[in-house]
């Protein structure tokens, strides 16, 4: 089995892009930034419980990482970066921890390398649990709403919380409940050993707005940019900050 991806070519012997959306989110979700990039490959990809791989169930991050796995190798993805955001940045973090083939960096936007104790991510659990219970019984539209007023969004207008509020609600449910337990935060182990021991280059970029991920990115043994007029979801926010940094990093 793999994951519903959109695939664009770019140029031969160049490494291909592999782009992870966050919760919620789907394989567009990138898009606006990777066409910026025609040259290199680009895959986007649906993670499970989300556009076109909604069908597909996992029980935590090792389904998600297999799958992504069989995914590169169906469009024969040997040389790539991955590019993730928030849940898209956590999982592309677990990935390059446990080592693929050909992958020759890291960025990752908002992602979080892990809880430090067990009170934090029984805590998390919790959080995680009442939110998955709410998706599957509420309608959307309220769910989403409330979503966004968790303190990481506090630097979206009303206007980009309605329309956030919106696009996300044309997701199902149950599936993306299903897949906010299974990579919950409080599932995730502490990555921070394992990323500042990584031998490939590893970028983070967050938002200027984004106090809690700025100061999560100097946690980790990554060169951070920060995304100027824009909070959590910098790429979303300010697309061509995003691109200006990943031109410097792809060097391109």
């Amino acid at each position: 089995m793999m994951l519903h991806a959109q695939y664009m070519p770019g140029q031969p012997g160049a490494p291909s892009l592999v782009f992870l959306h966050g919760f919620s989110g789907d394989c567009r979700e990138w898009q606006s930034v990777g066409e910026q990039f025609h040259g290199c490959s680009r895959l986007y990809i649906d993670l499970p419980g989300h556009g076109g791989s909604t069908a597909i169930p996992v029980g935590g991050f090792a389904d998600v990482i297999r799958l992504l796995r069989a995914t590169l190798i169906s469009y024969n993805i040997l040389k790539f970066w991955l590019v993730g955001y928030s849940l898209g940045g956590r999982v592309a973090m677990m990935v390059a921890c446990q080592g693929i083939p050909g992958l020759c960096g890291l960025v990752v936007e908002g992602g979080h390398p892990g809880l430090q104790n067990e009170q934090a991510r029984a805590e998390r659990r919790l959080s995680d649990g009442r939110w998955a219970e709410r998706f599957r019984r509420e309608p959307l539209t309220e769910v989403f709403h409330d979503w966004y007023q968790q303190p990481v969004f506090a630097s979206l207008t009303a206007q980009q919380r309605q329309a956030l509020t919106v696009l996300r609600s044309q997701n199902n449910g149950e599936t993306l409940a299903a897949m906010l337990e299974a990579t919950s935060l409080a599932a995730q182990p502490d990555l921070r050993e394992a990323l500042n021991a990584l031998v490939f280059p590893f970028y983070y970029l967050c938002g200027e707005r984004d106090s809690k991920f700025r100061a999560l990115a100097q946690e980790v043994a990554a060169t951070c940019h920060v995304i100027r007029n824009a909070g959590h979801n910098a790429h979303r926010e300010n697309p061509a900050g995003v691109v200006d940094s990943l031109a410097q990093i792809l060097r391109l």
